[in-house]
């Protein structure tokens, strides 16, 4: 039996953030929250961007692990995907010079595929708060959705450029949330009072110019240069460390602990390999955060005070 985390008045609330990551990201993703189970930590909030969107809002409307677990082992890409056909292809891009041609599949498969696996169907009815990061392309502005229907707003969050065309929402059109943010960490940790965020983040980072070679003996190289371009960038939270600790960029004091766990790479088709990958993130998972629970509970009344030391 885990040790508890509860969010009792003496114990800390803990949040989540899970990043993107794509497929590698989903089995990844979907690991850690098994770890997270196996301890039997309450999670008082969750936000997920891409991968970790489509993860973080099945957790947070109830959908066993487990369950999920064995839907991704058996998955098959006709589930979440219907491209057009090579003639419809053919004649949008060289016909029509690829006039309004946004994306080779629309998302109506993939949202009906989410909708099949929720447990409920909004955001408030979720069993823990959640929130999903968009990219909004008619304004230019990032998006984090946090009310609605859930499988249009988490699909809206994983929409991958050119993949999909993008997803349109109260007469705004969103995309993939990576290519603003790979992962939302101003979402829950204010906003929610919470002691402890963990923060999951398992999308690609690219740093050597040799591995182009690399990617472009691979299947998808164009979208793989776009993930390449997406993942140059570190976000402020992360370094080269597998365990990093920082606070709060909003002064709130909480604590931002980073789990970026070495995991193999993930290329089609997934099967045992994608297995495998969950099967890992699971286990370093469990490793990574056993020892820091203990922490959790003795440290509730320890978040940083940002505004004394900066003599506010």
């Amino acid at each position: 039996m885990g040790l508890k985390v509860t969010n009792k008045n003496n114990k800390a609330r803990v949040g989540v953030v899970l990043s993107s990551g794509g497929a590698r990201g989903v089995y990844a993703h979907t690991g850690f929250m098994q770890a997270v189970d196996e301890l039997n930590i309450e999670v008082s909030a969750i936000a997920g961007c891409s991968a970790g969107a489509l993860v973080g809002g099945l957790y947070a409307s109830g959908t066993d692990m487990q369950q999920w677990s064995d839907t991704i082992a058996h998955i098959h890409s006709r589930d979440y995907w219907a491209p057009d056909s090579w003639l419809k292809f053919f004649w949008r891009m060289v016909i029509k010079k690829g006039r309004g041609y946004t994306g080779i599949s629309s998302a109506e498969t993939a949202i009906e595929f989410i909708r099949r696996q929720l447990k409920v169907q909004t955001f408030e009815e979720c069993k823990i708060p959640f929130h999903s990061l968009a990219m909004n392309i008619t304004r230019g502005t990032k998006t984090l959705f946090g009310k609605g229907e859930l499988a249009s707003r988490i699909m809206a969050s994983a929409a991958i450029p050119i993949l999909y065309r993008p997803i349109k929402i109260e007469g705004d059109l969103y995309s993939d949330g990576a290519t603003i943010e790979l992962a939302p960490t101003d979402a829950v940790c204010c906003k929610h009072n919470l002691d402890v965020l963990i923060v999951h983040h398992v999308a690609a980072h690219h740093n050597k110019e040799s591995s182009l070679d690399y990617v472009l003996t691979q299947p998808w190289s164009l979208l793989n240069i776009l993930y390449r371009q997406l993942y140059n960038e570190r976000p402020w939270y992360l370094t080269t460390r597998a365990v990093s600790e920082t606070y709060c960029q909003c002064n709130c004091g909480a604590r931002v602990i980073v789990l970026q766990p070495n995991l193999a790479e993930l290329t089609w088709p997934f099967g045992s390999k994608g297995v495998a990958l969950q099967k890992s993130a699971m286990n370093i998972g469990l490793g990574l955060l056993r020892e820091r629970i203990p922490s959790w509970i003795k440290t509730k009344n320890k978040k940083r005070d940002l505004s004394q030391e900066l003599g506010v």
